[in-house]
């Protein structure tokens, strides 16, 4: 069950016992949700390097005192959720490099007569308690003068000795869940002069008289106060006021998934009576007020928040503030109104003139405003507002102008439906998120512009740059956006960051070719590589952009195309130079008749033969052939029948074929041979028929008449027989 790091993961596996055979390699231990109910004394021993012991969730009730003797070196232990009955020193007094120590959920009722703790000097994070935890002693935190983080539940915590949580001089943040509002009074004012942060949960306030710092000196440590789950009426909420102010140091209070039950009647004289409050931050989300549309307008509170200068107020159905009230907003710097009920028509109301002085931040998203020509208007009336965000608004329109703050900077309209960005977008901007509102263009002039956030749109390309000269941040994650050029990407001069992730990417060869080898595109691109992906071509559809290499081929298609139609074009001019020279052309044709002519019968029947003989010869040998020989054969006795081209062949028919029909129809071939008839491409057609009828009839019908001396060299040398 361990990986080469050493860590050893054995959980939820059944297990009623720590398995044997741990050996000093193990540095994690994970035996949590399973059934070990005793820890032996030499179940740890040779685990000397053991930093973490998880063993929460199991049915531990029984350890052996020396079971982490060897373990100097353990930095986390988790006996959490477990049946320990007790706790004993010596369980943890060699622990001591130990860091967090979790010993929450088990039924141990109190921490013993001495402390626990006290070998554990660099305890970082301690968790303890239960539902039995009744009692806390003093001497029960002995040992422990810093921690980051305790957490203490002490929801029945009935008994605490004063003093007992004094012994910590320093603890960043406490966390107890406390129901008895004695307890609770008694914690406090050990801790105000330790606890840096206090988390009380499950408190239900009574209406408590006695004072919160009674006989304690400043200065006080305590600057945050949080409640969760916590239960406040009218009167209850009037009394803490006025305590809390007691604590000088306050400046946080938060109220988080608390309930008031009251209509806002709260004792404001008294709360005005006390003096003004020390407190700059208050945080209130998810308060549920019942019939919260009945509520008070807190008359008579403003002399207590003319000093506030962050309030946030979420999920908790504000629908309107009192213009009277706002403009006692005197130093607020930071206004957080989101996810409530407000609309244009309280607006009015909300931000009137005079309200929110000094007000630079104000977040009104996840409300019911509709016009966003209104909402401009109104936050207009805030001189000193440079920070608005009225994201998931359904404001479905965008006027082309609006009247907004003068100095505004910072402006968020994500997912506000708009089909469009128009000149209402003041040119005062800095900062400008319009996610999620499918725009599919964005060519906006803001030339003071340096972030720019346009995700979950539909944009197919980069807006253009010269409108945002001054740009350094853009996101258009979650876009249409198939590639982006070189040209485009160095138009923005400024650009340090980005964000093209989660696009449909066309990884054609230039887009590859420039964000693969564009120098330092890795630390401007948010995201890069993994969530940069090709989604064509198909083959490599899913994988990385950067890993991704197309062939040759794939990248130059055109140009390879061309290179080849060059090649062919080269290769047939070859072959049509080559068959000119070695008259190609001819033996092709040649070939044709003389597969023509095998076509017809090899010898043409008696009744067909009606000449002598067929007379060969070049039209510039016509006048002896014509006037002298055929004259002497015609006029012989017997007679010769000559079938002579002139006179015999049938108009119309193809050449060829009153060639071949011509011979077939001749006993004989007579060929009167000349340097004219080699030069005539026909006579020797007719010579080479005759040769055909040589070879498949082996009947020799040529008779060669020499008219002149011819030379060798003068014949072609495809004409071998004839040579």
């Amino acid at each position: 069950s361990c990986d080469a790091s050493q860590l050893c993961n054995c959980s939820s596996m059944g297990l009623a016992f720590i398995p044997p055979g741990l050996t000093a390699k193990i540095t994690v231990l994970n035996l949590a949700h399973n059934r070990i109910k005793r820890i032996q004394s030499q179940d740890l021993q040779q685990a000397v390097n053991l930093r973490a012991l998880l063993l929460q969730s199991n049915e531990i009730s029984s350890i052996d005192e020396d079971s982490f003797q060897s373990l100097a070196k353990l930095e986390l232990l988790d006996l959490s959720n477990n049946s320990l009955a007790h706790l004993s020193p010596v369980w943890f007094e060699h622990l001591f490099s130990l860091q967090h120590l979790y010993l929450q959920g088990n039924s141990y009722r109190d921490l013993g007569q001495s402390s626990p703790f006290s070998s554990l000097r660099n305890l970082s994070s301690l968790h303890l308690g239960s539902p039995q935890l009744s009692v806390i002693r003093q001497g029960n935190f002995e040992g422990i003068e810093f921690l980051h983080r305790l957490w203490i539940d002490g929801s029945n915590l009935s008994q605490y000795e004063e003093g007992s949580l004094k012994s910590i001089k320093e603890i960043n943040h406490m966390i107890i869940g406390i129901r008895n509002i004695t307890v609770f009074s008694e914690i406090v004012r050990d801790l105000l002069h330790s606890v840096t942060w206090l988390e009380v949960t499950e408190i239900k306030l009574p209406v408590e008289k006695k004072s919160l710092v009674q006989n304690s000196t400043r200065p006080f440590r305590l600057q945050k106060l949080t409640f969760k789950e916590a239960f406040f009426t009218d009167q209850t909420i009037s009394r803490a006021i006025v305590l809390l102010k007691e604590i000088t140091s306050l400046k946080q209070l938060e109220a988080i998934n608390c309930v008031l039950e009251g209509k806002g009647i709260w004792n404001t004289a008294e709360i005005a009576k006390s003096g003004e409050s020390f407190v700059e931050t208050i945080t209130i989300i998810k308060v549920m007020i019942q019939n919260f549309h009945l509520f008070f307008d807190l008359e008579g509170m403003e002399s207590q928040i003319n000093k506030l200068k962050r309030l946030t107020i979420a999920s908790s159905n504000v629908f309107m503030v009192p213009c009277k009230l706002a403009r006692h907003f005197s130093s607020l710097l930071y206004l957080d109104f989101h996810d409530n009920l407000l609309v244009n028509k309280r607006l009015n109301e909300t931000i009137c003139r005079g309200s929110w002085p000094s007000l630079q931040t104000l977040n009104l998203s996840q409300n019911s405003l509709k016009s966003l020509e209104e909402t401009a208007k109104y936050t207009s009336r805030l001189p000193n507002l440079n920070n608005l965000d009225i994201s998931q608004n359904n404001f479905g329109e965008i006027p082309d102008v609006c009247k907004w703050p003068e100095n505004l900077k910072y402006l968020n309209l994500s997912s506000t439906q708009i089909p469009k960005v128009t000149s209402c977008i003041p040119e005062t901007l800095e900062v400008l998120d319009v996610s999620g509102n499918n725009l599919k263009e964005f060519g906006l002039q803001l030339p003071l512009l340096k972030e720019l956030y346009l995700t979950r749109n539909q944009l197919k390309a980069l807006p253009g740059a010269a409108p945002i000269p001054n740009l350094v941040a853009l996101s258009v994650r979650r876009n249409k956006l198939n590639s982006f050029s070189k040209e485009e990407f160095e138009s923005f001069r400024r650009m340090e960051l980005l964000d093209a992730s989660d696009n449909n990417f066309i990884c054609s060869c230039e887009f590859l070719s420039f964000v693969q080898h564009e120098a330092g595109i890795g630390q401007v691109l948010v995201g890069w590589p993994d969530k940069y992906v090709c989604d064509s071509p198909l083959a490599v559809r899913g994988a990385q952009v950067g890993a991704v290499h197309l062939s040759l081929m794939e990248c130059h298609r055109s140009l390879v195309v061309s290179l080849i139609c060059v090649l062919v074009f080269l290769v047939i001019l070859l072959l049509v130079a080559v068959g000119y020279k070695y008259h190609v052309v001819w033996y092709l044709r040649m070939t044709w008749a003389w597969l023509q002519a095998k076509r017809k019968p090899k010898r043409a029947p008696p009744k067909d033969v009606c000449y002598d003989a067929f007379v060969s010869y070049s039209e510039n040998d016509s006048d002896w052939v014509e006037n002298t020989m055929v004259r002497e054969l015609e006029q012989a006795c017997p007679p010769f029948r000559l079938c002579l081209h002139k006179r015999d062949f049938v108009p119309g028919k193809w050449i060829v074929d009153n060639i071949i029909d011509s011979i077939e129809k001749s006993h004989k071939t007579l060929f009167v041979l000349s340097e004219h008839f080699v030069q005539s491409e026909w006579c020797k057609y007719e010579l080479d028929f005759s040769h055909f009828r040589l070879f498949d009839e082996n009947n020799d019908a040529a008779i060669l008449v020499l008219l002149e001396p011819i030379q060798s060299k003068a014949i072609p040398k495809r004409f071998c027989k004839l040579r």
